[in-house]
């Protein structure tokens, strides 16, 4: 699976991250209403966006910057990819709050998983106990609750090639 690459459709475009582009999308980030279901809610401020950040720099599969309409409006990260398990996660997904209810989530998901699912048989997604809007967009793309941590923090969705492509 190639992560190196960068994935467009219509009116979205998922560009490779670096480091240069932590200011443009921290503008997005210093909103702290993104954050108040995930796990850090204080993501929203300098130290607490750089960790987040330098994590998606750091993630071996690349993070993507996520462009709509060509404004920059978020990002979205493959991580934890295993060719023996033939599976891949997304997620660390956020995006500006004026996205929020619009059909960009799908359109953003869409285009990744089709792109996974050249290459794997199974997408996971790790979302937290209490961010209920991803739980439900994770379940509205056909993803199935597969798992629960240990300390019942954080839920696994499981979504198969076998049901995407159905």
């Amino acid at each position: 699976m190639d992560f190196n690459k960068s994935l467009s459709y219509e009116d979205v475009r998922l560009q490779i991250m670096t480091q240069n582009d932590f200011d443009k999308l921290f503008a997005i980030a210093k909103d702290p209403k993104i954050w108040e279901q995930h796990n850090d809610p204080q993501r929203y401020k300098t130290e607490g966006f750089k960790k987040f950040f330098d994590s998606g720099i750091d993630n071996p599969q690349n993070c993507f910057l996520i462009f709509y309409k060509n404004e920059l409006v978020g990002s979205t990260r493959y991580y934890e990819y295993s060719v023996a398990q033939s599976s891949v996660k997304i997620g660390y997904t956020f995006y500006a709050t004026k996205c929020w209810g619009t059909d960009l989530n799908s359109k953003v998901k869409n285009l990744m998983l089709d792109y996974a699912f050249k290459f794997v048989d199974n997408v996971f997604f790790d979302v937290w106990n209490k961010n209920f809007r991803s739980q439900k967009a994770v379940e509205k793309l056909g993803a199935k609750f597969h798992a629960k941590s240990k300390c019942g923090e954080k839920y696994t969705f499981l979504l198969t090639k076998e049901v995407w492509e159905k």
